[in-house]
């Protein structure tokens, strides 16, 4: 039995590290105004921000099915079946709809899987990285998607956003309370624990940020996840949006705070989360590992 592991480019899997894996990424599409783009095909992270800086209207929006049936046929010629593992439900109706067509298409039914576990960005990395492990040891997609369904809340996200106005622009701010954030110097920690972006924290400086990360992080590794971390089964990611610097630097701390876990990926974060949050964001992430 041959299983294919697809994801999209919300993991943070580039098209050229996709081609080294041998497995493959369905580009998301961002809307700029009128302008359709697609993830590290037509819209390059540095690209993405330059546009950010202007007045643009920045939406994501969801991949054309058909077009991502065309991807499974193709598959399909190859492997038995397919995993495919996209961004979370709570983020986005996308994983939905690709269930119901998987679902209700001859072609396509018992034989791709489309894992609804709750991931974005490096957690989303994550369970792409221990999918390819279970698919080389032979395990079947169901196999596959057992494991991924059973361990999806085995992880969590925080993030600190250094600016308000995208969450403004975007709508989850009022004018009068961005303005207040702004003129305080409040930088939010936001947490996903699965579904939506929640608010966690609010500081207002950098090394405050840290703090309520690691600590938030250390919560989480000596309750929820104690007898994992114990066991060396638990993974810490840092995520960012153009923040490489200060990412590398966050590191460091990580490791020292947390030596019983597995350092894995510095990656900048998707640009579906991105264009809420903007530039200068920083994000840590605990996940279990198979």
């Amino acid at each position: 039995m041959k299983t294919a592991i697809m994801t999209d480019s919300n993991s943070g899997i580039t098209q050229a590290e996709a081609n080294k894996l041998g497995i493959s990424v369905i580009p998301m599409p961002v809307l700029i105004d009128d302008d359709l783009f697609y993830e590290d095909l037509t819209l390059t992270q540095d690209k993405f921000y330059e546009k950010l800086k202007s007045n643009v209207r920045v939406s994501t929006s969801q991949p054309n099915p058909e077009h991502v049936g065309e991807v499974w046929r193709k598959i399909l010629d190859k492997y038995d079946e397919i995993v495919y593992i996209p961004m979370s439900s709570g983020l986005s109706e996308t994983c939905h709809t690709l269930q119901h067509y998987a679902e209700t298409e001859a072609r396509f039914k018992g034989k791709v899987f489309v894992i609804d576990n709750q991931r974005i960005s490096i957690t989303q990395k994550q369970s792409v990285f221990d999918a390819m492990k279970l698919a080389d040891e032979g395990k079947s997609a169901k196999e596959i998607s057992d494991w991924l369904m059973n361990s999806k809340m085995k992880s969590s996200i925080y993030i600190m956003v250094d600016t308000l106005k995208y969450l403004k622009k975007g709508g989850r701010l009022t004018p009068a309370v961005a303005a207040i954030g702004t003129l305080l110097r409040i930088k939010p920690v936001l947490q996903i624990q699965g579904f939506k972006l929640d608010t966690y924290a609010k500081v207002r400086k950098l090394t405050d940020a840290k703090d309520t990360i690691i600590g938030a992080l250390k919560n989480d590794l000596t309750t929820r996840f104690k007898e994992e971390y114990e066991a060396g089964k638990m993974v810490i990611s840092i995520a960012h949006t153009k923040n490489y610097d200060e990412a590398l630097k966050f590191k460091d701390q990580l490791m020292a705070e947390f030596p019983k876990a597995e350092f894995k990926f510095i990656d900048p974060l998707s640009l579906s989360v991105s264009c809420h949050i903007g530039p200068g964001a920083l994000a840590a992430a605990c996940a279990i590992k198979y």
